[in-house]
């Protein structure tokens, strides 16, 4: 699994604390995506928004249509895009 991390910065100006459904259908229908997480920071003016990838091939290939998307978002909902990094995913646990 793969995973992309948007970093974006936040401010007064900032409409939501969160994407719309409509922006998280959108992620979750390009090929590939298996999943969104958002978090939102705790006062240090940084949000983060996190998707996962079944391979490194979808989400290279999901570039474009992601960058699309989160340049809409940002510019709808008031942030700054910071920083977009790409990870190889080497381990996850989830706890019921």
């Amino acid at each position: 699994m793969f995973a992309r991390v948007s970093t974006y910065g936040t401010g007064p100006e900032t409409i939501s604390d969160a994407p719309s459904e409509d922006i998280i259908n959108r992620a979750l229908e390009i090929p590939g995506c298996k999943g969104i997480y958002y978090l939102r920071g705790k006062g240090a003016g940084k949000d983060l928004s996190i998707t996962l990838w079944d391979s490194e091939d979808s989400m290279t290939a999901s570039r474009e249509t992601a960058n699309k998307i989160r340049t809409e978002t940002s510019a709808a909902e008031g942030t700054q895009i910071l920083a977009v990094e790409e990870f190889e995913v080497t381990a996850s646990s989830f706890k019921d």
